[in-house]
Order: C-alpha cells, then sequence, then structure tokens
C-alpha cells in the first residue's frame, strides 16, 4: 500500500482537543476525508472518520485492519501535521 498524498486543514479553536483535519490518498486512487488530528494526554493521535449510532456510541466508518498499518498512518499524518504547524508559523 502507498499513501501518495496527505492534505492537512489546521482548525484555529482555542482551547479544543481537535488540531486538523486530514485527508489521505492511497495508491493514487482512494482517498479518506475527516481523518482527525486530537490533542491527547500523551500527544496528538489520529481519529478515522466515524459516525454516532443510535446508541449514542461511534463507530469508524473505514479504518485499518492491523496495528503496523495504523501506526504507519499515524506516523506519517502526524508527520503531515507538524509540517503544516512549522509553514503557519514561519
Amino acid at each position: 500500500m502507498d499513501i501518495s498524498d496527505i492534505r492537512v486543514r489546521l482548525v484555529k479553536k482555542d482551547g479544543s482537543k481537535l488540531k486538523a483535519v486530514a485527508s489521505m490518498t492511497i495508491d493514487g486512487c482512494f482517498v479518506v476525508h475527516d481523518i482527525k488530528i486530537v490533542e491527547g494526554e500523551q500527544g496528538c493521535f489520529i481519529a478515522m472518520p466515524n459516525r454516532k449510532t443510535m446508541d449514542g456510541e461511534y463507530k469508524d466508518i473505514v479504518h485499518p485492519l492491523n496495528s503496523e498499518t495504523r501506526e504507519m498512518m499515524k506516523n506519517l499524518i502526524l508527520a503531515e501535521y507538524e509540517k503544516a504547524q512549522q509553514e503557519e508559523q514561519e
């Protein structure tokens, strides 16, 4: 699997844990929008697109099937997030 493009849009809301929203293109032919970058107690993490179920729980609409793929996606997306933050500060 080749992550061919990642785009990050920073979110500017004071006090919000949501820091950015990303889109990721896979193999140049499949895109996943609305990947959230969230500030947690142990640093930033990604939250895949999800929806609220009738019982009030949130379920991912799309997600990696194994931890290795999730970790790879997280690292690539957070690296792009850091680049976007640096570009904004310049």
